[in-house]
């Protein structure tokens, strides 16, 4: 009985007959509904009445353009902060690892701008692989046993994100020119923003410091989303599980988490037959999956269907998961990526400004990204 009436229940979020009738010829539905806040009502008003949690409202932002004046846009922006917001490999990282290496005695150690740089290209910007790279040329120190070498590199890694820490919050790592204008232009025109601070290389905090440099003025407007809010968003909550063990009986757990499980397949069949390949939802890997709840939260907050948010990114993972869900993105080069390439990206461009990347371009469609301006092959702008 409560396997059916969980079934009926989720159904119903979907569904325009006022009746409450369960018995009114519904049959059992095979994907979780598309409308996440009918969902989200509906599945708490089925949650017994005692003591347990219930499953939280979804954080969704939602509007209804008034008929008296003109409709706000249907366009939302997410950005990233490592190599969007800030250009963080160059103006922090580098820096900080020769600060790690003074605060550990290594005084042999000292990455110029130009010695990085050729790290960076044969690490493919993997930092525990650079560390290696760098000692195994110049030499490791002398008192160092070769069992140790692997804790003295992640001793290294350690020292340098406690400087980067320090560094993100002064005027030694800048926002990337332009940026704060993208951003005041996005307000200034109603379209919601969205800065992504979950699952950069350097972690949340130093995410959230870069965000800050925006000013308060800025941030109280935007949505900064992190693991906490993510966690809290409606996928986070069905697709991802968290809240949802502990808010309703076993059976109805059982039942949205079987609904939640086959959206998931959906969605990964839709995109295999895009790409004519077999997609098995379960073998993507940790990074990606923490990136693509990271970009479904995004959406959420920012009461944008994925495919009418576009993100700005600057890594080639957060291309791949945008286009797994059907978010259109463009890259913003940055000195980890100057040379790289986004065959799946809409646009490649070198940073915000008039010759780059603007709001009035978005909105104009000059890029050719958006709901009606969609196109089936790749659209490539690249300034280099």
């Amino acid at each position: 009985m409560a396997a059916a009436a969980a079934r009926w229940l989720l159904l119903r979020a979907s569904a325009p007959a006022p009746s409450l009738n369960p018995t009114d010829g519904v049959k059992a539905p095979s994907s979780i509904p598309t409308s996440p806040i009918a969902t989200s009502l509906h599945v708490r008003a089925a949650a017994p009445r005692s003591s347990a949690r219930r499953l939280r409202t979804p954080p969704l932002r939602c509007t209804s353009p008034s008929s008296d004046g003109p409709a706000e846009p249907t366009l939302a922006v997410l950005l990233e902060v490592e190599g969007v917001l800030a250009d963080v490999y160059r103006f922090g990282s580098r820096q900080a690892f020769n600060v790690a290496f003074q605060n550990l005695g290594l005084d042999c150690a000292n990455w110029t701008e130009p010695i990085y740089a050729d790290l960076v290209r044969k690490a493919s910007g993997d930092e525990e692989r650079m560390v290696v790279l760098f000692f195994d040329r110049i030499g490791w120190p002398t008192s160092l046993p070769t069992s140790e070498k692997g804790s003295f590199t992640k001793s290294v890694l350690r020292e340098k994100l406690k400087a980067l820490e320090k560094l993100s919050s002064t005027d030694a790592l800048p926002l990337r020119p332009g940026v704060e204008k993208f951003v005041d232009d996005a307000l200034s025109e109603a379209v919601p923003v969205a800065i992504l601070a979950t699952y950069g290389r350097n972690g949340e905090k130093i995410s959230r410091s870069i965000a800050e440099k925006l000013g308060p003025g800025r941030t109280s407007k935007i949505k900064i989303v992190g693991k906490e809010e993510v966690e809290r968003s409606f996928y986070g909550q069905l697709v991802l599980g968290e809240g949802v063990a502990s808010s309703l009986d076993e059976q109805l757990t059982k039942e949205a988490q079987k609904a939640a499980s086959a959206e998931k397949q959906r969605v990964a069949e839709e995109v295999a037959s895009l790409l004519k390949l077999s997609v098995d939802i379960s073998t993507a890997s940790k990074r990606s999956e923490k990136i693509i709840a990271t970009l479904r939260a995004g959406s959420e907050y920012v009461g944008r269907d994925v495919q009418n948010c576009i993100l700005v990114t600057g890594s080639q993972p957060s291309v791949i998961a945008a286009e797994r869900i059907g978010m259109p993105c463009i890259v913003l080069r940055s000195s980890l990526t100057a040379r790289a390439e986004f065959h799946s990206a809409k646009a490649v461009m070198d940073g915000f400004g008039d010759t780059d990347l603007t709001i009035s371009k978005l909105l104009n469609g000059n890029l050719k990204i958006g709901m009606t301006h969609f196109s089936s092959r790749h659209e490539y702008i690249c300034f280099y």
